[in-house]
């Protein structure tokens, strides 16, 4: 089987590997590096559940080969944070608002909205709503995790990290 060394940025770190050419990005994290965020449930790019940042932009990770990373910068949700102990605001809004029940698929959930704020700081619950279609979960009706989304761009909107209104109508 043909390798190919790859080195990249991996939540702040550089990371330098040799991988198997065929090996999916979302296997090496789990297998290689022990970030286990990066859920497989669907296998072809339907669920989000394996979603994660490269250059700023949300990507399924099981649709990505480890080989397309080199050069790169990667965040997971082990990495969304910023070390200091203090959750991301997306992470916090998740927990305030109760936007999670098996947990399962969250960490895809707030990897996509921690994107899409970037890009639209002003979010609407439609537009959650609307740019949420690529992720999936199976165990609540989506208005908790919808209010977590809007929750938590008001507060990057805002500089905090928690607080939020925690009340928004889907």
């Amino acid at each position: 089987m043909p390798e190919t060394p790859i080195s990249f940025t991996l939540n702040g770190r550089p990371v330098a590997r040799t991988v198997p050419d065929h090996r999916l990005f979302r296997d090496f994290l789990r297998e290689e590096m022990r970030l286990t965020g990066a859920k497989g449930a669907c296998q072809d790019g339907m669920c989000g559940s394996c979603s994660v940042l490269v250059d700023s932009r949300v990507v399924k990770s099981c649709l990505l080969l480890a080989v397309e990373i080199d050069g790169r910068s990667v965040t997971t949700i082990e990495g969304l944070a910023d070390g200091s102990g203090e959750l991301h605001p997306v992470q916090q809004a998740f927990i305030d608002n109760f936007a999670f029940q098996c947990g399962f698929c969250t960490p895809g959930f707030i990897m996509t909205v921690s994107a899409i704020i970037r890009e639209n700081p002003e979010l609407t619950i439609e537009e959650a709503r609307e740019a949420l279609t690529g992720n999936i979960c199976r165990c609540t009706g989506y208005t908790k995790i919808l209010e977590a989304a809007v929750d938590a761009a008001g507060r990057i909107r805002n500089g905090a990290s928690s607080g939020g209104s925690g009340s928004v109508t889907a």
